[in-house]
């Protein structure tokens, strides 16, 4: 009896953490979405609470005053670019790790120096990056960010598909070699086919990073029509910092996207996460 009620208890402290956490999201987010459809005369007296008056023109007038047309553009390139070169380097990556189960030190270097390369926060290199991109003429330019953002999540990407991939059954690969399968068929008709759930995992986290990403944007992109959502933002809020509206309309206009993404394929995104638990 004592211990139903310590249960008992203890579940109740537990969920009151869970709402009183909730809270603290679900709040400042109903805020922005109240502020995106006010109109500015409005937020004098209320600047907290629901709307007398919805304008969704709000969202007209952030999308044309932000050119957010080509902002979008922009962004989109720079995720499925990303996305390109980061699934493939990384899947070829981690399929080789995993499954072609390499020996000796080139495996301890290859793992040294990804979790190097997570470690290390990528402000440090980011003056001899610029530096070394302005001589090849890469500065300003989408491949340049691309390649960045590229190596930038590569090595996570590599041992969160590396994790799942050492659960495969070896019995497949040894079966598809007995049929005279090359290493790369290998990948292509084995490893792939069974991993693509931690690949829509990792292209999800790789774009989140991607379509979130400030610091890289803003010091390698300069010219306006290249800028991705993220800096154009900054420069938003700069020209409209008395329009808490219009400020509130192109802040939902840039979160809107990953998350109804994310919403979409959550199932699937927290499957693809879990799933290297049992073994690493």
């Amino acid at each position: 009896m004592a211990t139903a009620r310590f249960r008992q208890r203890s579940s109740y402290i537990n969920h009151s953490i869970l709402f009183f956490m909730a809270l603290t999201i679900i709040l400042p987010l109903l805020v922005l979405i109240f502020n995106s459809v006010k109109p500015v005369e409005e937020f004098g007296v209320n600047p907290l609470g629901f709307p007398s008056e919805i304008r969704f023109m709000n969202y007209y007038d952030a999308w044309v005053n932000g050119n957010y047309t080509q902002i979008f553009l922009n962004s989109m390139t720079l995720v499925v670019g990303t996305l390109i070169i980061n699934l493939t380097v990384s899947g070829l990556a981690a399929f080789s790790l995993a499954a072609l189960n390499p020996r000796g030190i080139q495996t301890v270097v290859v793992g040294l120096y990804l979790l190097v390369g997570i470690s290390i926060p990528a402000q440090l290199y980011i003056l001899p990056l610029f530096l070394m991109w302005k001589s090849l003429y890469l500065l300003d330019t989408r491949l340049g960010l691309i390649i960045i953002y590229s190596a930038l999540n590569a090595p996570f990407a590599t041992f969160l598909i590396r994790s799942y991939m050492l659960q495969l059954p070896t019995e497949l690969f040894e079966a598809a070699k007995l049929d005279g399968a090359s290493t790369m068929q290998l990948f292509t008709r084995v490893a792939l086919p069974l991993s693509w759930p931690v690949f829509l995992t990792t292209a999800l986290i790789v774009s989140l990073n991607v379509w979130n990403e400030f610091l890289f944007a803003v010091t390698f992109i300069i010219t306006d029509d290249y800028k991705p959502i993220s800096s154009i933002l900054f420069a938003f809020q700069s020209r409209f910092a008395n329009d808490y509206g219009l400020v509130s309309a192109a802040s939902i206009l840039m979160a809107a996207p990953i998350a109804i993404l994310f919403m979409f394929f959550q199932r699937r995104f927290i499957a693809g996460l879990t799933s290297g638990a049992t073994k690493g």
